[in-house]
């Protein structure tokens, strides 16, 4: 089949790798991909929310099936405009209905949906500008650290951990009153702070059935031990050594089954992945957050250690079969450290070109994803913050962080950054 991939970071340089392996495979477009994943086929330049241009891509690639990496597409509801579409519907989409994308959409939403279907969370209240006076008092009265986020998608900063009142009390006036981030802070959502480490579960559902495809740890901060500044993630490993099957077992009981069973009884029609936000709290999973589709750069490494052909599975997912599914796993770990641009996440110059070692020097246990690249003639050049990821197996997570170290050690440009401490909890 004629598949289309929407998308342009890390995650969806992992995901065309995936799915060229597939004898399911006949054809892949990305739109707009980037300098890596011209590789796997054909870029587009169409962006993820110029949805005409993307259908008429489709009808002129006789696509058969649509991959949306990003979440912004699925929470602007391009799985109705192509179920809508008389011509198009024929077309399997993966990804959630506009309706059921608001589980990551909007905070406030997610947050009621855990309630409706008793799935463990931390407490919380909303506030609107209609609110603010009752908002502010709720902050006054909360125990420190507290936890502030935008209900809207905001690019990965709507969410802000204050440690002091007065800081809570700042950033909730930002967002409200001054509009921080538009519309997504005209809501905003307060909970309470859970101490805890924050992992990660993935699971593809047809809103009936569902498969967990893997699990990961992320490494948000920018520098070394976990300090500075939030990033989109600086680094992944899997699988995370205190996931064993008590934890999962836990998270499947508790989260993921109330999740799909939820989706179902609320007639909201979810063809794809569910990212589950956790953290662990004392050996229990507690949800932090949902989102609609793969994370990045959990992807990296989450993908690496799936066995089964991803293809099938979305064509199962469509046609009913995902239950008869079988999964299988890579028994290694593995292991992925992101390089970003000189200066982020704050600002930072972009078309820096990069310098690769020639390919049979790259390990075979070991994977470059583009993340912000792009090919100007011969040479790939800089194109954001998350520049790559380096992906490596090994015996241990130890063992695949110094591979990819290794390996980055052999790729350079100007202002090129990267920590070289991820996994460093998991010494051997």
């Amino acid at each position: 089949m004629n598949i289309l991939l929407l998308g342009s970071g890390g995650r969806e340089h992992a995901l065309a790798w995936k799915m060229t392996q597939s004898h399911h495979c006949d054809q892949l477009f990305i739109a707009p991909g980037n300098a890596g994943t011209a590789a796997f086929g054909n870029n587009l330049n169409i962006a993820v929310t110029d949805f005409d241009a993307i259908k008429a891509a489709c009808v002129t690639h006789q696509i058969n099936m649509l991959v949306v990496g990003p979440e912004e597409p699925l929470v602007k509801g391009i799985y109705d405009v192509f179920q809508a579409d008389p011509s198009l519907n024929h077309i399997i989409v993966v990804g959630p209905s506009k309706a059921a994308a608001q589980l990551e959409g909007s905070k406030a939403f997610s947050k009621q949906f855990m309630q409706r279907h008793g799935i463990p969370t931390a407490a919380y209240a909303e506030f609107t500008a209609d609110s603010i006076e009752e908002g502010r008092r709720y902050i006054q009265n909360h125990p420190l650290p507290i936890v502030l986020k935008a209900d809207g998608l905001a690019a990965g900063k709507g969410v802000v951990i204050a440690a002091t009142t007065a800081e809570a009390l700042a950033c909730f006036d930002e967002m409200i009153v001054g509009k921080q981030f538009g519309a997504a802070s005209e809501k905003v959502v307060i909970e309470a702070f859970l101490e805890g480490i924050e992992v990660s579960v993935f699971a593809l559902t047809n809103g009936e059935a569902y498969h967990i495809i893997g699990h990961a740890k992320d490494y948000k901060r920018i520098g070394v031990g976990d300090t500075g500044l939030n990033t989109g993630g600086m680094g992944c490993v899997s699988p995370v050594p205190f996931m064993d099957a008590a934890f999962m077992k836990k998270t499947e009981d508790r989260i993921i089954r109330k999740t799909v069973e939820g989706l179902a009884k609320e007639g909201l029609e979810y063809h794809g992945f569910i990212f589950f936000g956790l953290m662990n709290v004392n050996g229990d999973p507690i949800v932090i957050e949902y989102n609609c589709r793969l994370g990045d750069p959990e992807t990296e490494v989450v993908l690496p250690r799936l066995q089964t052909d991803l293809v099938a599975l979305f064509a199962a997912m469509d046609n009913g079969t995902l239950e008869d599914a079988n999964i299988s796993f890579d028994e290694r770990s593995a292991a992925t450290i992101m390089a970003v641009s000189g200066g982020y996440p704050g600002s930072y110059e972009k078309n820096k070109p990069i310098q690769f070692p020639p390919k049979e020097l790259i390990p075979k246990d070991s994977m470059i994803f583009h993340a912000g690249t792009s090919q100007a003639g011969d040479a790939v050049l800089t194109n954001g913050g998350r520049v790559l990821a380096v992906t490596s197996y090994g015996g241990n997570i130890a063992e695949a962080v110094e591979q990819s170290k290794s390996v980055l050690a052999q790729i350079s440009f100007e202002g090129m950054y990267f920590r070289n401490d991820i996994g460093f909890e998991f010494p051997c």
